[in-house]
C-alpha cells in the first residue's frame, strides 16, 4: 500500500497540473512515480529536467535503461526494475538483454563497462577507484561519459530511494529486481 499518495493528473492543480499534463503528452500515460512526485512539483520538475538534460548527453538510451536496470536491482526497487524493463522493450532490448542488465551485465561489451562503473558507483557509495574508471575509460568513455554514467547512476538511485519510502503502488508489468543489494 502506497505510503505517499498519487496525485490524479485530472485534480491537480498549478504547476503539479501543467507537469503532469506534460508527462501524459509526452509518455501517453501518467506513471505512478512522476504522479506521487507531483506531491512536491519542484521534485518532479526536478527529476524531469534531469532526465531531459541526460537524455542530450552521449549516452545511448539503451545504456542509460540498462544503468537503470542495474541499479534498480542493486537498490532492490521493484518499481524501478519493472519501469525500466518496459522501457528498455520499447527501445528494442531482447530479453536476454534486459535480465543480463538486471545482473549488472551486457551482451555488449560498452554497455557492460558502463554497467561495471555503475556497480562500483553504488557499491562503493561513489568512490569508485581508479581502477574502476581505467576500465572504463579502456572501454571508449571519456571523462564526460563517465560524468553521465555517474548521473544517470544518482538520478536512478534518488528514483529507487523515493519509491522505497513512497512504496509506488506498480503500474508495470511485474519484474522483480534480483536484490543484488550493495
Amino acid at each position: 500500500m502506497p505510503r505517499l499518495q498519487a496525485i490524479d493528473p485530472a485534480n491537480a492543480q498549478g504547476k503539479a497540473k501543467a507537469l503532469l499534463d506534460g508527462v501524459g503528452k509526452a509518455l501517453g500515460k501518467t506513471p505512478n512515480i512522476m504522479r506521487t512526485m507531483a506531491n512536491a512539483p519542484a521534485v518532479l520538475d526536478a527529476y524531469l529536467a534531469f532526465n531531459r538534460a541526460l537524455g542530450a548527453g552521449s549516452l545511448t538510451p539503451e545504456t542509460r535503461e540498462a544503468v537503470a536496470l542495474t541499479v534498480a536491482s542493486l537498490n532492490g526497487c521493484d518499481y524501478c526494475a519493472a519501469a525500466h524493463t518496459a522501457g528498455g522493450r520499447a527501445l528494442g532490448l531482447t530479453a536476454g538483454e534486459l535480465s543480463r542488465n538486471l545482473d549488472g551485465g551486457s551482451a555488449d561489451p560498452g554497455r557492460a563497462a558502463a554497467l561495471a562503473l555503475a556497480t562500483a558507483i553504488v557499491e562503493k557509495r561513489g568512490w569508485a577507484s581508479d581502477t574502476d574508471l581505467e576500465a572504463a575509460r579502456a572501454a571508449g568513455y571519456d571523462d564526460g561519459g563517465i560524468a553521465e554514467i555517474v548521473a544517470v547512476t544518482a538520478i536512478n538511485t534518488f528514483t529507487n530511494y523515493f519509491n522505497h519510502v513512497a512504496e509506488t503502488a506498480l503500474d508495470f508489468p511485474a519484474v522483480a529486481a534480483p536484490r543484488r543489494a550493495a
